[in-house]
């Protein structure tokens, strides 16, 4: 298991700390062309304010990396920006990009779940060999660390209600209310991240219908999480919001060969439904990454349980 300490912009870190009600965060890079891959979903990425100050001051865990611009970074997280307003966020951004404020520029989104700080008073002196001159990033392996590391994160996720299980390296948890088990589920993402990573691995479009008019898109379970479903990108369609509404009540279905699936409640019901009947059969638009498109189980469960036969 990895772990990362990112350097955090301090404002940012004293905005979500004041905000304990917000669990979801966007730690936000100001280049769009920037990239992230040195966690999987669910490890822990930890928080230190510049020099001189070189404190852990708290933590997260990853949900996943993409690029969003400043507009959408905003409608997705809201304040999770550590930031008041989009126009702040843009501000705050073009002065680490020495460029005017751009609601459209392109930015990284490294997104995180669960957040936790300490008080100002338990904060953590970093790891000794964090350097000065590192401004990003610096990872750590969580079994191989030296032994003030190994402390340290130690430590720290004690006191979020987690330990490391030191034989298989594997997240256990201590009896508490913050976290559980189904938390630090390596596929597990938190729910507005959900709705980012659904939005781009589908390239900004309905899986059905192809429409891209952004504000009509919605980032659909294929098994509600109310009913067992999860926060996963193979649990997900991008769907225009109408399409979202006949999918979740069983008018449309798609099946393990991602082909559409139209139920003939449709014309029984409503005597409409022509869009979707011309489409039946047609394999929907999926995700270029394999791993992110619908999940067998989650489809088959959906045919089973939800399609109006």
């Amino acid at each position: 298991m990895r772990a990362v300490i990112g350097v955090t912009d301090n404002r940012w870190a004293e905005f979500l700390r004041a905000r304990p009600h917000l669990t979801e965060a966007n730690f936000w890079l100001p280049s769009g062309k920037e990239a992230f891959k040195a966690l999987q979903p669910g490890e822990p990425f930890l928080f230190k304010t510049h020099w001189p100050e070189n404190r852990l001051v708290g933590a997260g865990f990853y949900s996943g990396f993409d690029i969003f611009n400043v507009r959408e970074a905003w409608e997705l997280f809201g304040e999770g920006n550590g930031v008041a307003s989009m126009d702040e966020l843009a501000q705050s951004i073009a002065r680490y990009r020495k460029a005017p404020p751009d609601v459209g520029a392109s930015i990284g989104c490294v997104l995180l779940r669960d957040l936790f700080f300490l008080p100002p008073e338990e904060t953590l002196a970093a790891p000794s060999d964090f350097a000065k001159n590192i401004v990003r990033f610096k990872g750590y392996d969580l079994l191989g660390a030296g032994a003030h590391v190994d402390l340290m994160f130690e430590t720290m996720l004690r006191r979020a209600e987690i330990r490391i299980n030191d034989e298989t390296g594997a997240p256990t948890t201590v009896p508490g209310p913050v976290f559980g088990r189904d938390r630090l589920m390596k596929a597990r993402i938190g729910q507005q991240a959900f709705k980012g990573l659904v939005l781009t691995s589908y390239e900004r479009r309905c899986a059905i219908t192809g429409n891209h008019i952004q504000p009509t898109l919605e980032a659909a379970h294929i098994r509600p999480v109310s009913l067992a479903g999860e926060n996963r990108l193979d649990n997900g369609l991008l769907l225009r919001s109408d399409v979202h509404t006949l999918f979740d009540l069983g008018y449309l279905s798609v099946n393990t060969r991602h082909e559409l699936q139209v139920s003939p409640r449709l014309r029984q019901d409503w005597g409409n439904g022509q869009e979707f009947y011309e489409r039946a059969g047609r394999v929907i638009n999926v995700p270029q990454v394999r791993a992110n498109r619908p999940d067998r189980g989650a489809i088959e469960w959906h045919l089973d349980t939800i399609f109006l036969r």
